[in-house]
């Protein structure tokens, strides 16, 4: 994927600003992708220049204008196709893993064992963002008015869906990261 796809589910979503893009995908399309202001910025550019998306000025109060993108029809063609287009399934690189198997040839695993402990405190702190995300934008049906017999809203289901996701799988990497100290504890210095 590009990010220019992901640029443009977001503005479909809603159009907005480059900064307010920005914020996005530090909220919640980082759940799945990531950018910097400054690659969205860019990208931004190049999809003005291509005809995807549409620019218009908007004045603000004592600020300079700001900028408000949204989806052209080109943009919407681009995404459509790409949606229609065939992925791979993604392959795992993952390096700690590699680590940890080089970890038999270590005499001394506690370098690695302090390295997977501040992994499993980032999957820890990812996956508390993800909770504290699913309850301030994903309220339970019955506080929510969303119970059976609600109308469906397919933008927020699928994106409660990706953010589940993203929770199962940072649950999941703690759950193994858990097992590999585990795993880890039971060889010493010397084995």
């Amino acid at each position: 994927m590009a990010l220019e796809h992901a640029i443009l589910v977001s503005l479909l979503e809603k159009p907005g600003s480059g900064y307010e893009l920005a914020r996005r995908f530090e909220r919640s399309i980082g759940y799945f992708w990531t950018a910097t202001h400054q690659q969205i910025y860019r990208v931004l550019k190049r999809m003005e220049n291509d005809g995807w998306v549409d620019v218009r000025d908007v004045p603000q109060q004592g600020r300079p204008d700001k900028k408000e993108y949204s989806v052209a029809d080109l943009g919407r063609a681009a995404l459509t196709s790409w949606l229609h287009d065939p992925i791979e399934p993604e392959s795992v690189r993952h390096d700690l893993a590699v680590k940890i198997r080089g970890a038999a040839f270590d005499e001394d695993p506690s370098a690695l064992i302090r390295e997977v402990e501040r992994h499993r405190q980032a999957h820890r702190n990812r996956l508390a963002h993800y909770l504290a995300g699913e309850a301030r934008d994903f309220p339970v049906p019955e506080a929510s008015g969303t119970g059976p017999g609600a109308p469906l809203d397919a933008e927020r289901e699928l994106q409660h869906v990706v953010l589940r996701g993203g929770i199962a799988y940072e649950r999941m990497m703690i759950d193994w990261l858990d097992d590999v100290l585990a795993t880890l504890a039971r060889f010493g210095p010397g084995r």
